[in-house]
């Protein structure tokens, strides 16, 4: 197994130029993967805040609402936390094709075990297996799409746009059905059909992963075999630890969420500064990581506002929302599949435009502006409807303020990956993604901590402050993109 830096130019590039909407062929294979990746994981979490705070009689587990909200916000973290195992695995062991690979066992594993194992042992075993195979999968799966392009590629950016538009059709279906089957059969039948779901994307991935080009397979940086029983003995005392934290109550469900805040913090800044001290780093390469630093805080903003979906706008759905559907009152978790709509359609519109912009486009740090403020007017949006009581709130004016959360979304998620993959040094290529990914652990986990400041009483004021400052970040990023552009050495 070669230990030489990913070529910037794959094999495969040149024969497949034009074989998906003028893009690399085996785009159509990981955006097939993701697809059903994706309809599991928002499938399962679509349904998941409302089994932990139904009744025992509704079949759920009867906790707190705020409790519950809280533990999604620290599982979300958990997921893109996770990463940083899957990426150190991938650029030190594995290679990011193999990573993949195993990351989507443990998946489907971890929906098996919600579907099969009742009660808090099954949320339990199922949460950590999707989380740790979700890190190894996500990582991964966004630095196998960027093997496909050359560093300077002007298709890149579309690319990824295309890539992410296979995210959100898997995150169309998933809450549809997953919520068609917990309204008719109960919340361990949506979760079998999520597990359902991740297997097929398993089998279609194992039937073309040959197919990927050679930089896929190779291990980055790899770890020396004289150093394997050293970084097993460091895994074993991290599992210690955390079983004896948990066993004597030093982790609850009450203070997950800020346990999950510090980790993620500390990771973030223990990643940048093993990245920046690595001797294997050159001097442009570390302008670049600097780069980056102000778009990880504005993306870490941006998250701990948009993942809001599953915690606030979950419970917004639940007391508030007119649920009606022409005569039919539909489950809350359909509106998780409201934003998947929308970037359905809107996905390729972004891509297209970025495409014909070319170099007239803006740069990175005014697309990731862009996006910080229009999430502020999404937030911002909800307060002529706020306090309105149950069944208040039309869907379609819901659905007017996801429409903001999709335009932001598009103009800072799918660039935030680009960019990782552009700015990443030779040695750190899926870590740097990984990277990326603290930045939504980080604000995911945020965004459980913020919803405890949420109730129809505070509705107002806390839509207010966190819109507003969303647009102040955002103006305030806007006017550090001259610097920002200078620090990344020509990548735009």
């Amino acid at each position: 197994m070669t230990s030489s830096p990913p070529s910037t130019q794959p094999a495969s590039a040149a024969p497949a130029r034009k074989a998906f909407f003028g893009h690399p062929r085996m785009l159509a294979n990981l955006f097939s993967v993701e697809l059903w990746e994706r309809f599991s994981f928002y499938g399962m979490q679509g349904i998941l805040l409302y089994y932990m705070y139904y009744s025992v009689t509704d079949g759920g587990l009867g906790m707190n609402e705020g409790v519950a909200a809280g533990l999604v916000g620290a599982y979300g973290g958990g997921v893109y936390l996770s990463t940083i195992l899957g990426a150190w695995v991938a650029d030190r062991i594995l290679g990011s094709e193999r990573t993949l690979f195993y990351s989507a066992i443990i998946i489907m594993l971890g929906h098996v075990s919600l579907s099969l194992v009742p009660g808090y042992a099954g949320l339990a075993i199922g949460l950590v297996l999707i989380a740790l195979g979700s890190g190894g999968l996500k990582a991964n799966a966004t630095a196998l799409v960027g093997t496909l392009y050359e560093e300077k590629d002007e298709r890149r950016d579309a690319g990824f746009s295309i890539f992410y538009m296979g995210i959100n059709i898997g995150g169309l279906i998933g809450p549809i059905l997953t919520g068609l089957v917990w309204n008719s059969m109960g919340f361990h039948f949506g979760f079998g059909l999520a597990a359902v779901g991740m297997a097929i994307g398993l089998a279609q991935y194992a039937a073309t992963r040959k197919h990927l080009p050679e930089s896929a397979h190779i291990v980055a940086n790899p770890l020396p075999k004289s150093k394997y029983a050293r970084m097993g003995g460091i895994a074993a005392a991290v599992l210690i630890v955390v079983a004896l934290a948990i066993g004597f109550g030093l982790v609850t469900s009450e203070n997950l969420v800020s346990v999950m805040a510090v980790l993620a913090l500390l990771a973030s800044i223990g990643y940048f500064a093993v990245i920046l001290t690595s001797k294997r780093v050159n001097t442009l390469e570390r302008r670049r990581v600097y780069s980056f630093m102000p778009l990880f805080v504005a993306s870490t903003a941006f998250w701990a506002l948009f993942q809001q979906q599953f915690t606030v706008v979950a419970l917004y759905a639940d007391s508030s929302l007119n649920l009606d559907l022409f005569g039919w009152q539909m489950p809350p978790s359909f509106v998780q599949s409201i934003n998947p709509i929308f970037i359905i359609i809107f996905a390729a519109v972004f891509a297209s435009m970025w495409t014909k912009l070319g170099t007239r486009q803006p740069g990175t740090p005014v697309k990731f502006a862009i996006g910080l403020a229009v999430m502020g007017l999404a937030f911002l949006a909800f307060i002529p409807f706020s306090g309105g009581g149950p069944n208040s709130t039309p869907l379609l004016a819901l659905a007017g303020i996801l429409l903001l959360f999709t335009f932001a979304e598009l103009s800072l998620s799918p660039i935030g990956l680009s960019a990782a993959t552009k700015l990443a040094p030779a040695a750190y290529p899926t870590q740097m993604v990984a990277l990326f990914y603290l930045s939504v652990s980080l604000g995911s986990t945020l965004s459980g901590w913020l919803a405890q400041f949420y109730s129809t009483e505070t509705e107002v004021s806390y839509f207010s402050f966190l819109g507003i400052a969303a647009i102040v970040l955002g103006i305030i990023l806007a006017l550090c993109a001259p610097s920002i552009k200078k620090l990344m050495g020509g990548v735009r």
